[in-house]
């Protein structure tokens, strides 16, 4: 069946091998055109000079990192460039301290990022204020939310004379696919613990269950109440007020309004900002201001030299048995033990972003933790935008546990999830298939056919024997007694305030602090490096998988039209194990 299926998945076979022709080829065209910028004295990259500005454009994708931030930017469009977020807080946090720079602008044109990472983005802006008596400038045009809540904290924020700015509040948008199910004859078949277990809803499901809908309230209006709380402390604006405007819809609204009610301290065109800028900066507007990536910037700061090393570990992305999509268990797990062995490592900080994903995968890496508390080495957890289910599950163990307060978290829960194509098969495709087995459930999962009861009832079990596993983990890691734990549980997703205050975390803070403490715990805070782990790839290989692999999505959606989100969804339903500790991907705007 899995055969079918990589037919079926792998179609345009041809127009692929012609577009990896074409982007090799591109490739070494590009990488000529970069030798003969540097033959005629053009580098990439801008030198820090006196009175060189920190510019943050906002218009890029913020990831967790990234190694060649703005090598790769030459190659892709501006609206997916992306961007480490461990490039943006070094370079602040490096800007802050370096005499050569005179400020940060901010350019907002449109960020991309979860609400734990804006939440430390502006953290490090509002440090940076406060701790180096600098200036910080922004300005844009038509600017969207998330923007508007890292442009805040600025001494100075202007918008286009007829620009806007869009506050909303926050809302999530969950699609549901069982209609479309039905349409193709694809039923799944849903195993579960957890009340809250939501991840299934999409697939069975035509709207969003109580349940569901009383947890994503919840966490959302806690969030939005944080970064109401944020630019109130920057702005001035009382939460109330601002709740107020917001439901006037104020991207309608002119920008006198903006300014009366100061949102912004003022509205000019982007020329009259610049020469604004240039009189901060210079004293005068003739010349021109050396503005500084934060690729640039961060690439800068020397690297520590210690025989203390505190190595930082990155779990990014959904959890998998293996494979290079998101985390690979195995992997993951082979660089824990390696590190746990390591007499050079001190303590290891683990960076979760995820959603969790494989059961079997997050037992492996959990265990291999285990191993480096085993060796006398102090754990720390680091959460990022999100660290639920799986996510939560690798977490759970660590002897201290940091995240932010816009950071998602929890969802202690399992499920299992196997798809029916029976009808799809036989009556929309017109393909039949005939069994001859030795025993009773020889074929057991298929997906041309549906569970037995005998068959549920085992799948069932597992799952539940799943979840006492995954709540014991919890209780231990946690010193929290087993049936606390599930009266928290339920697969319910919690925001980090909310987690803090139930004991899932401890404390608020970000990877820097979550450092320290390890450092601290390990007795070198005086004297230590960081090491960072997995090694990415190198640069040819990152850059020609995802050149390649970008050109055949592109060419699938265009051939494939509105098929081609179903496509997706088939496509991460099989790459799946089938027991998991799963968060639905929550999308906030």
């Amino acid at each position: 069946m899995k055969q079918f299926w990589n037919i079926v998945l792998g179609s345009f076979v041809g127009v692929w091998i012609a577009l990896m022709l074409f982007s090799v080829i591109s490739f070494f065209m590009s990488f000529a055109f970069m030798g003969a910028m540097s033959m005629l004295g053009k580098s990439p990259t801008a030198s820090i000079t006196d009175n060189s500005v920190l510019k943050l454009d906002l218009g890029c994708t913020v990831e967790e990192r990234t190694s060649d931030d703005d090598f790769m930017s030459i190659f892709i469009d501006n609206e997916t460039r992306k961007i480490g977020l461990d490039k943006i807080l070094q370079a602040i946090d490096a800007a802050k301290n370096d005499d050569r720079i005179k400020g940060i602008y901010i350019e907002c044109n449109g960020i991309s990022a979860g609400t734990a990472s804006l939440y430390e983005i502006r953290k490090a802006l509002s440090d940076f204020k406060n701790e180096s008596g600098k200036f910080i400038y922004a300005y844009g045009d038509n600017i969207l939310q998330a923007d508007y809540y890292l442009a805040s904290v600025a001494d100075s924020f202007y918008v286009n004379t007829i620009g806007s700015i869009d506050l909303r509040g926050l809302a999530v948008s969950i699609p549901f696919y069982k209609n479309l199910l039905d349409k193709i004859g694809v039923e799944m078949q849903i195993v579960r613990v957890g009340t809250f277990k939501s991840a299934v809803e999409p697939y069975i499901l035509t709207e969003i269950s109580e349940a569901n809908k009383l947890q994503y309230e919840t966490f959302i209006n806690n969030i939005w109440g944080n970064m109401a709380d944020d630019i109130f402390s920057s702005r001035g604006i009382k939460p109330w007020r601002l709740n107020e405007m917001t439901d006037s819809i104020i991207f309608l609204q002119e920008t006198k309004y903006l300014v009366t009610n100061n949102l912004v301290d003022g509205s000019c065109y982007k020329h009259q900002f610049d020469d604004m800028l240039k009189m901060a900066v210079h004293g005068n507007t003739d010349t021109d201001v050396n503005f500084i990536s934060p690729g640039d910037m961060a690439r800068e700061q020397p690297a520590g030299s210690s025989n203390n090393t505190i190595a930082i570990v990155y779990a990014v992305g959904e959890i998998f048995d293996g494979g290079d999509d998101g985390i690979n268990s195995a992997e993951l797990s082979e660089t824990i033990l390696e590190l746990a062995d390591d007499e050079d490592v001190a303590g290891v900080v683990l960076r979760v972003n995820s959603p969790g994903g494989s059961a079997y995968g997050s037992e492996q890496i959990w265990e291999a933790l285990q191993k480096v508390k085993e060796a006398g080495k102090p754990l720390a957890v680091s959460m990022g935008d999100m660290a639920a289910s799986g996510g939560y599950y690798i977490s759970c163990g660590a002897d201290r546990i940091f995240a932010e307060p816009l950071t998602l978290t929890g969802s202690i829960g399992v499920f299992g999830m196997i798809p029916c194509m029976k009808e799809l098969f036989e009556d929309k495709l017109g393909i039949n298939q005939s069994i001859v087995k030795t025993n009773a459930n020889s074929e057991f999962p298929m997906l041309t056919e549906k569970m037995t009861v005998a068959q549920r009832a085992s799948m069932q079990r597992m799952v539940n024997n799943t979840y006492e596993l995954f709540v014991s983990r919890c209780a231990e890691g946690r010193n929290i007694p087993a049936d606390s734990i599930k009266m928290i549980a339920e697969g319910r997703v919690w925001d980090g305030i909310s987690a803090k205050r139930i004991g899932l975390v401890d404390e608020f803070g970000d990877l820097e602090s979550a450092v320290e403490w390890v450092a601290t715990e390990a007795g070198v805070a005086d004297d230590y490096c960081t090491t960072v782990a997995p090694t990415q790839k190198d640069f040819f290989t990152k850059y020609i998988s995802k050149y390649v692999n970008q050109r055949i999505e592109n060419k699938l959606q265009e051939e494939m039209g509105p098929m081609y989100q179903y496509r997706n969804e088939v496509k991460h339903i099989m790459a799946r194990d089938r027991i998991l500790c799963l968060t639905p991907e929550v999308n906030i705007n």
